[in-house]
């Protein structure tokens, strides 16, 4: 990742941070509503939901210009998201979702550089945390047929 889109990811970000919550909420209502077969896979109060996503997102923003330190929990996480029966084609969902809400909440400080840059980077995360789901999978088919 160039500097030049880093710097638009950090400053977009900055612009939304202090309405983090309103971030999260407005994620999973968008997320509930376009797609309701995923409501199922989260639990019936998304208070601690909400707090891990955002610390994600704070997260990976952290770490965008040393991305390697984001392997391990990007990794962690994709195996953790098996369990809650997570498909490989819910992440473009969740980006989608994603970039949506961010564009909308930043109105006019919005461009189409900064839909291209966020989904660029959530496509990253996706990668790595795909891997980690992979892993399990094919772990958890090693450990069904022993």
């Amino acid at each position: 990742m160039d500097n030049a889109v880093i710097e638009r990811l950090e400053a977009s970000f900055n612009l939304l941070a202090p309405r983090g919550e309103e971030l999260v909420d407005r994620f999973y209502a968008n997320l509930f509503a376009k797609h309701p077969e995923v409501r199922a896979m989260f639990p019936d109060d998304m208070a601690e939901q909400k707090k891990k996503l955002l610390a994600s997102l704070v997260l990976v923003v952290q770490n965008l210009r040393t991305t390697e330190k984001l392997a391990d929990p990007l990794k962690k996480l994709g195996a953790k998201h098996v369990g809650f029966k997570t498909q490989p084609e819910h992440y473009p969902i969740v980006r989608d979702t994603l970039v949506g809400v961010m564009r909308d909440m930043a109105g006019s400080q919005w461009n189409d550089q900064l839909t291209s840059d966020w989904s660029g980077a959530l496509d990253f995360v996706s990668s790595v945390t795909l891997e980690g789901h992979h892993a399990e999978v094919a772990k958890a088919g090693r450990q069904a047929a022993a």
